[in-house]
């Protein structure tokens, strides 16, 4: 039998399909020849030009619109990347055949052939390309064009086509940091952030854990009627929710403090004729937002944790009743590491969907009261801070995204280490 070279054809594969070929895959090189041709002359006619444009931006002032540009350049970026993948697999594909010829392992070579393995070995690959293509325009396309804004002036000064705009490099990062308005800014609503998402989400978590586990108990009566009662507030739309608790909170009409205040202060006395500014004073409008966010993400946490209880077998804790264990040690031994077993990403989840949670925060007070400063208020969460830089008198869109892809880096890094910190994923190793 002929050895073949796996360097020779790691070698010809440089050209697209020439490695196939030398593996005698003719029709296989032949597409990956016709794709690489193909490929070639979209590079000449089309991206070249469009990659051209992206580097400058445009040369003249209302004749060039450098927004569109910019758009236009990101998309031809993911299809030279996409190539490039595509390349890649090509060099692999090439060396790969080329052992298994010299491992006696049989090779396709015939169109038919080639068609019938994609269809026996390939079938799930070609049922998700669908949903990569689709994530590609929908999620990766809209994240590299925030990605490169956050490299330009745009802004309320340079708007296109009256204005082009200019690459700035690091200049949107650094001024987070060195302008005192916006550094003042980054900070306070970037602290607020961080104790919103852990306060709020573990306020849900630890409410929706108990609520579960109370009405998982034996001795509990009318368990549908309380199930019911648990979901009510993840039945109603959350912004009627948050419109109504907004108008509750209201300092001077609201329902809290003309009704629960008085009706609580005939059994606590030191709370008599005591109005709280729920909407006025920064500090106790964040426990408002806490304790609301609790409300309305607790039956989602309910559920789960419920469906989790009634799989545990009684068997532990039958033989941890026999060893004396306390109610403590089985929530901690037993039922806990079994919630967190099955739960951990959805729990994780939680935490950063409330960092990025912007309808409570705008619905409720836009996150006033007050400023801190660089158009943010003294409730805002990054997320919020991010509408108004865009949607204000002064829009400022290059800093938004700036702040954009902090609050990205924060999230997935977080996220990333609580993963594998609770070994969230161990499932895929099974």
């Amino acid at each position: 039998m002929t050895q073949q070279n796996p360097s020779k054809a790691l070698l010809l594969s440089l050209i697209p399909g020439l490695g196939q070929l030398y593996n005698k895959q003719k029709a296989k090189g032949g597409i990956f020849l016709g794709v690489a041709i193909a490929f070639l002359l979209y590079l000449i006619t089309i991206a070249s030009g469009e990659i051209a444009n992206l580097i400058t931006l445009g040369s003249q002032r209302g004749r060039d619109n450098s927004l569109f540009m910019l758009i236009r350049g990101s998309f031809h970026l993911i299809i030279i990347a996409v190539y490039l993948f595509f390349y890649i697999l090509n060099l692999k594909d090439a060396k790969d055949t080329a052992k298994r010829w010299n491992s006696g392992i049989p090779v396709t070579t015939s169109l038919k052939g080639m068609v019938q393995n994609i269809y026996e070995n390939g079938f799930p690959y070609l049922l998700i390309i669908p949903s990569y293509i689709a994530m590609t325009f929908a999620i990766i396309f809209p994240v590299v064009v925030t990605l490169l804004i956050a490299f330009t002036n745009y802004d309320f000064q340079h708007l296109p086509p009256g204005s082009l705009l200019d690459w700035v490099g690091l200049a949107n990062f650094s001024n987070i940091w060195q302008l005192s308005t916006f550094r003042s800014a980054f900070g306070s609503v970037l602290s607020w952030t961080i104790i919103w998402a852990l306060c709020a989400s573990t306020a849900q978590i630890v409410i929706g854990i108990l609520t579960a586990i109370v009405a998982n108990q034996p001795f509990i009566k009318g368990k549908r009627l309380f199930g019911v009662i648990f979901l009510l507030p993840w039945a109603v739309p959350a912004f009627v929710t948050i419109l109504t608790f907004s108008n509750m909170f209201n300092d001077s009409v609201g329902a809290i403090n003309t009704q629960v205040l008085p009706f609580l202060s005939k059994f606590l006395p030191f709370i008599d004729n005591f109005l709280i500014p729920w909407k006025t004073d920064p500090f106790w409008t964040k426990v408002a937002l806490i304790m609301m966010q609790a409300w309305l993400g607790f039956p989602y946490i309910y559920v789960l944790t419920l469906g989790i209880l009634q799989s545990i077998p009684n068997d532990l804790y039958e033989a941890a009743y026999i060893d004396g264990a306390s109610p403590w040690q089985k929530f901690r031994n037993i039922t806990f590491p079994m919630i967190l077993a099955v739960a951990a990403p959805t729990l994780i989840s939680q935490y950063t969907f409330n960092f990025n949670n912007f309808s409570i925060i705008y619905l409720f007070n836009n996150g006033g009261p007050g400023s801190v400063g660089g158009g943010a208020g003294s409730t805002d969460i990054l997320i919020s801070w991010i509408y108004k830089l865009t949607t204000g008198t002064s829009p400022q869109y290059s800093m938004a995204a700036a702040v954009t892809l902090i609050i990205s880096m924060i999230v997935i890094s977080i996220s990333m280490i609580a993963f594998k910190k609770l070994n969230a994923f161990d499932m895929e190793d099974v």
